[in-house]
């Protein structure tokens, strides 16, 4: 059984802008709004891009300050610096949770398989083995008990 891909490994590929990876999405998509939509989505969502919405908001900065006014500094930081800046970050982190959330789910559906496997009758190592030690336990030696067969199946 794989071990389960951990979300620090998974981390440097989610947040950087690789246009190899988003050349790939983009053929598994279908029709040109999909497609736009797609690379806008995966180009935004990328620390890169976060910086460099930093960059842009911060040119105008000077300007907001030498106003001496606080309606404009404010409006400064509330709606170019945090909506602009905030926007890419906010994607990143919602891509790191999904690669997350999928790695976990991947292990779960391991872990479930493996404990349907092991309840299962047939299967070496499994319920099968308990339940032999559990009438071997019942019965008594010497005593000739059988033992009952599996539903689907005939002693």
């Amino acid at each position: 059984m794989d071990a389960p891909v951990k979300v620090r490994e998974e981390l440097p590929r989610v947040v950087r802008f690789d246009p190899r990876e988003i050349r790939h999405a983009v053929r598994e998509v279908e029709g040109f709004n999909a497609k736009l939509a797609l690379v806008i989505t995966r180009s935004v969502g990328t620390m890169a891009c976060a910086y460099v919405f930093a960059a842009i908001a911060l040119i105008s900065l000077p300007a907001a300050v030498t106003s001496g006014q606080v309606i404009i500094i404010v409006a400064w930081v509330a709606q170019t610096f945090l909506q602009l800046v905030l926007l890419s970050i906010i994607m990143v982190g919602q891509t790191v949770q999904s690669v997350a959330s999928d790695a976990r789910a991947a292990k779960e559906f391991a872990d479930t398989e493996t404990i349907l496997d092991r309840l299962d009758a047939n299967t070496a190592g499994g319920i099968r083995d308990v339940l032999d030690a559990i009438h071997a336990i019942g019965n008594p030696a010497g005593t000739s008990r059988t033992r009952p067969s599996p539903p689907g199946q005939s002693n």
